[in-house]
């Protein structure tokens, strides 16, 4: 191993005219004759990402038709076979307390409080915070953004701060890209530098060069792919807002925003996976598309709009195109889980380290109801949840349950969230 006399602060950055790139883990950042060397730095790592898609699943291709260990892959979860170990899936379970007459208005506002939205803070004062929220005040301190809220629509409303403040989810990936790497007091500041000063990593080349002639074999391997993919992200967000700024066609179109549907989920799941890798935030939410959505999904050969589809009154062909988008979706999301799952972090990968969320707050979408819910759970909470099963709860058993699960598993010092009881033992 190479041994360091002064080792790099885990905080150390790259810093240019207007840019600040954190870094990876490295072992430089830990000190070959400490005694925090011994202990695998990064095994206590906690993180949580929260990714919701709207309109539910059909249920009967979501949820394995067997239980525990050997069960077959379900069709619209089969993207995800490669990581079955790392995945738990949890059947069941229902959301009655968020349930609510107006479906599409509210349902995505209960799916991470457990709490009808018309209903935050009457229960108490965390009742409506969302189960993300609640994890940043234990694990959002240690990092330069105690969380970060994506989505893909304009009208998100996952995470809530407190039972009457939501927090804006971003829809621009250039915007998110300059939250992570740009420099400056505010949003407007740092778009303003980058606007004047052109690209991230060439204002950090010069201190980028010496880190590197500083460092082991191992190091610099991980710090040149590391920058290699912030590079790719930066080249391919530039590229999207050259295509929008020459596009009339779409001027509704966020600046940055790709047209391309699977380059949008791509970008946005790739500057997840960097905000992890490089400790920027350990706590994320993402709404894939949102309730009522009218999103066509060309890429599939589907004409119709996602929320018209999503009233498939039972019709064979509507069903069948559903499962294709549903499918779809795990599939990209399949491509962030095999990113994370390849990035080595202490002893062992940001996957190993992690606590994924993936799920809706709907089942079926023709009736608008809560029950029973998809949920998988992937990664391992630092050895805390098993995977590579496929657990069923009875009739009415609580969603909440799960989220508490999960933060209890994380070892957070939390008494309930919703109308949880003592969790899950068997997650």
């Amino acid at each position: 191993m190479f041994i360091f006399k002064k080792h790099i602060p885990r905080r150390a950055v790259l810093k240019g005219a207007g840019a600040t790139v954190a870094l990876p883990l490295l072992e430089a950042m830990i000190p070959a004759t400490s005694a925090f060397a011994a202990t695998t730095a990064g095994k206590t790592v906690k993180r949580f990402a929260f990714v919701g898609f709207p309109h539910g699943a059909i249920m009967d291709h979501w949820s394995p038709k067997e239980t525990g260990t050997g069960y077959t892959m379900s069709p619209i979860l089969k993207p995800l076979e490669p990581f079955r170990q790392h995945m738990t899936i949890v059947s069941g379970l229902r959301n009655k307390p968020a349930e609510t007459p107006e479906p599409h208005a509210y349902i995505e506002q209960g799916w991470l409080t457990c709490v009808r939205p018309y209903d935050f803070g009457k229960a108490g004062a965390d009742s409506g915070v969302s189960a993300d929220q609640i994890a940043v005040r234990y694990v959002g301190q240690d990092t330069r953004l105690p969380s970060l809220e994506l989505t893909t629509s304009t009208s998100a409303r996952m995470a809530w701060r407190t039972p009457t403040q939501p927090l804006p989810q971003e829809s621009n990936p250039r915007a998110v890209f300059q939250k992570l790497f740009g420099q400056g007091d505010t949003d407007q500041e740092r778009a303003q530098i980058l606007a004047e000063t052109g690209s991230v990593l060439d204002r950090v080349q010069s201190q980028a060069q010496r880190l590197q002639a500083s460092l082991g074999v191992g190091d610099r391997h991980v710090v040149s792919d590391y920058l290699d993919s912030v590079r790719e992200i930066e080249r391919r967000v530039q590229m999207a807002q050259k295509q929008d700024d020459s596009s009339l066609q779409i001027p509704d179109a966020p600046i940055g925003t790709p047209n391309d549907i699977t380059e949008y989920f791509k970008l946005m799941f790739d500057l997840m996976s960097l905000a992890f890798q490089a400790d920027i935030t350990r706590v994320i939410t993402f709404s894939m598309d949102h309730e009522a959505s009218m999103r066509t999904y060309t890429n599939l050969s589907i004409a119709e709009g996602f929320h018209p589809l999503s009233h498939h009154g039972n019709n064979p062909q509507k069903m069948d195109k559903l499962v294709q988008i549903q499918t779809y979706h795990a599939q990209v999301f399949a491509a962030f889980i095999k990113k994370i799952s390849e990035t080595k972090e202490g002893d062992g990968t940001v996957l190993d380290h992690s606590t994924i969320l993936f799920g809706s707050d709907m089942s079926n979408s023709d009736r608008h109801n809560n029950d029973p819910l998809p949920s998988a759970v992937l990664g391992h909470a630092n050895g805390k949840i098993k995977g590579g099963q496929h657990l069923k709860y009875p009739q009415d058993s609580r969603h909440a349950d799960l989220l508490f699960t999960l933060l209890q598993r994380n070892e957070l010092p939390v008494k309930s969230i919703g109308d949880s009881g003592e969790g899950l033992s068997e997650v």
